[in-house]
């Protein structure tokens, strides 16, 4: 039996005519404290449109150092992002507690939720521990609040605190907005950090990490003609050597494209986009839910044919493959 081949002949392009904001909002964590999500999803890379994320995390400044006096250092002015927002504090003086019941204790100094510095005590222990809220180790820091650093003091007597004693080692003891490290899957909605964020906080939780984005209004692009999706190719080469040969493979992204037929390639909405990375649909058929969606950057080469329509031959230049969405 014969199985006759479907036709493209109902499918329809269309592109990123605009987009929806979404104001900053907490990402939720996936479990393994590396990859943070939210529902609204693909997110627009339009120019002024780019995802906007910030982890709870000390931006600049915050250095901490021994201060004139017992038991006292001194945080110089800092920024943070804390709950998505920018916030600015004047350096300040602290007291660190020592141990009342033991010899060993790490105090944290942390940027509270309400924007305020303050030191969290770690519970006594006659050494010292890595373990967080064990006797001699560091504390849970507050959901919502930041590490800015680690004070750890051996001996009940009051003395000047020494810079040894002070540990502020990004990512052990300081909590840094841009550190790890993070890549983007803007058609998932993902944040996935290089490393785990260390479950560090209150109930054994990772700091927050907030985002803004914008997701793409789509608009129908008619009409259009031979869409081809940027896909992943694959060659192959082979070398003569004696006895025999030797293979090797390579991939690389093909770059996608179509025909635009326009009125006058002039005040046509599409060519003000030219250059610009957006999102695209195309639908093998234009009533049914499968598409392919994909970013990419538009470039056109515009034909003025004298016997034929205006057109513009189309180019897609992304960084991935098409996504196929069955549903």
């Amino acid at each position: 039996m014969s199985r006759k081949s479907q036709s493209a002949a109902h499918a329809l392009l269309k592109y990123e005519s605009g987009q929806n904001f979404i104001p900053m909002q907490a990402m939720v964590d996936s479990g393994d404290h590396t990859t943070f999500t939210i529902t609204a999803a693909p997110w627009s890379a339009a120019p002024g449109r780019e995802p906007v994320i910030r982890p709870d995390g000390l931006a600049t400044g915050g250095a901490i150092s021994p201060a004139s006096g017992l038991n006292r250092v001194s945080v110089a002015a800092l920024t943070a992002y804390q709950s998505g927002n920018l916030v600015s504090l004047a350096s300040e003086s602290l007291t660190i507690a020592r141990a009342s019941t033991g010899s060993h204790k790490i105090s944290s100094i942390i940027l509270t939720d309400s924007g305020t510095l303050a030191t969290e005590e770690g519970a006594d222990g006659s050494a010292f521990s890595e373990s967080r809220g064990a006797d001699g180790g560091p504390p849970l820091i507050p959901e919502g609040a930041i590490e800015l650093g680690q004070v750890r003091l051996s001996g009940a007597g009051d003395a000047a605190i020494q810079a040894t004693e002070i540990y502020s080692v990004p990512g052990t003891h300081t909590e840094l907005y841009d550190f790890p490290i993070w890549n983007e899957n803007p058609g998932t909605g993902e944040v996935e950090f290089v490393t785990a964020l260390p479950p560090i906080h209150a109930g054994n939780k990772p700091r927050r990490v907030f985002i803004q984005v914008y997701t793409p209004i789509f608009a129908p692009l008619e009409p259009t003609s031979d869409f081809v999706p940027p896909e992943t190719t694959y060659s192959q080469s082979s070398t003569q050597v004696y006895g025999g040969t030797i293979g090797s493979s390579s991939k690389s992204l093909a770059q996608g494209s179509f025909t635009a037929y326009l009125k006058d390639g002039v005040t046509d909405p599409i060519i003000a986009l030219e250059g610009q990375e957006l999102w695209w649909q195309f639908f093998p058929h234009r009533l049914r839910a499968p598409q392919l969606l994909m970013q990419a950057t538009l470039g056109m080469g515009r034909q003025y044919p004298a016997g034929d329509g205006i057109r513009a031959n189309c180019t897609l230049s992304a960084s991935g493959p098409a996504i196929p969405v069955k549903e």
